[in-house]
Order: structure tokens, then sequence, then C-alpha cells
């Protein structure tokens, strides 16, 4: 599962190329988490990486083409879901693994660079946004599930469900400094379970919660 389209960083051919790739990108993370995406260079990525500026300035062309294949590769690296037999169990899974990736000291820096960027760079944002409709859609069979299983009602809009999981996770993050521990993801899963068998995702006759 990936992004579309062309932009320089989404061919990945194997071989050589690919461990450049694969070095480049973990030397655009550590840049990005220790110095934020305002001070992300592409001279300064390859010479961490140990691979000459032509080979980065040619495959990736610019810093937010650099970022969209970084965040495609941590999308497709990402965990897969974890399917329980309960819908409340499933997004403790869920929960639990968001809350792991952001409280990490270098995945959660990276992450809060990259929203940043975002809030002012049209394709950070739109790869940030792809990022997240990907891990969006590998949890989605979750909720799907529980329907069938009559935990949930018909209509419920599973990718919804699996949003309103992470949404405080990551208000934690960026907003008030308090602690995600395991307790705070939980309590986020079990809101989200709570409002799922209310009925609170299920979709009206305009295809809207």
């Amino acid at each position: 599962m990936g992004f579309e389209g062309t932009d320089p960083g989404t061919v990945r051919p194997g071989g050589r190329t690919a461990r450049v790739r694969a070095s480049v990108l973990r030397a655009a993370g550590d840049a990005l988490a220790e110095h934020g995406f305002a001070h992300l260079d592409l001279a300064d990525v390859a010479r961490r990486a140990e691979v000459g500026k032509t080979t980065v300035y040619r495959r990736w062309g610019t810093v937010t083409g650099l970022v969209a294949d970084l965040l495609l590769d941590m999308a497709e690296q990402s965990l897969p879901r974890t399917e329980t037999g309960s819908l409340l169990g499933d997004l403790k899974a869920n929960a639990r693994l968001v809350r792991r990736t952001l409280a990490d000291p270098r995945q959660g820096a990276l992450f809060k660079a990259v929203i940043a960027a975002a809030t002012c760079e049209t394709k950070t944002a739109e790869a940030l946004h792809r990022f997240y409709d990907i891990r969006v859609r590998e949890w989605a069979p979750c909720v799907q599930q529980a329907v069938d299983r009559g935990e949930i009602p018909e209509g419920t809009d599973a990718h919804e469900v699996i949003r309103a999981v992470s949404a405080p996770l990551y208000y934690r993050l960026l907003t008030t400094g308090a602690p995600l521990d395991e307790a705070a993801a939980d309590q986020a899963a079990e809101a989200a379970a709570a409002a799922a068998r209310a009925g609170a995702y299920v979709r009206g006759d305009d295809g809207r919660t």
C-alpha cells in the first residue's frame, strides 16, 4: 500500500538504490527529530547518510519531496493491525501502538515537526494526510468486524472510529503535555468503543456521521 503519483522519491527500486533510500530516510528522520522541518537541509541529510549530495537532490528534489517519501516509508513499516476478537481489544491495541510511537523521543519529535510543517506546506500536508489514510484503512476492518459480530450498529463509520482512538493521544502530544502512558491509550480506546456502541459514528442518509 503506497502513495500514488510520480513525484521525486516515489519510485522505489531494490538493490543499492533501496539501501541508499533507507539511509537517506533514516538520516532525514533524525534531522527532523533534532532540528525540525525549518532546518531540514538536503545537503545535511546527504552528509548524515554518507551519500553524495547529487544523489539526494536528483532523487528527492526538494525537502517536501523527501518528507513525503519518509512518511510513505513510515506508513509501510508500521505494524499491521491486531485482531483480538472484540472491538475494545482491537481499539486498545491500536491506541497502544499509537501511544508507543508518539511517546518515543525520536518518533514523537518527528511527528511534531511534520505536523507543524503541514500547517504551512501544502505538499507536506498532503503527504501527512496520505500517511494517516493508509494507517486508518489498515485498522478500519476491525470496526467492520465488530459490526458483523453485532457489537456496534450497522452503518458505523469505521474510519471515524479509528480516528477517534488516535485523536486524544495527538491532543496530549501537541497541546497539554500530559503523560502519554498506557492508561491514556486505554482510556482513548474505551471512549471510542463506548461512543461506537452508542451509535455516535453511524452514518446518516447523507453519508456523514
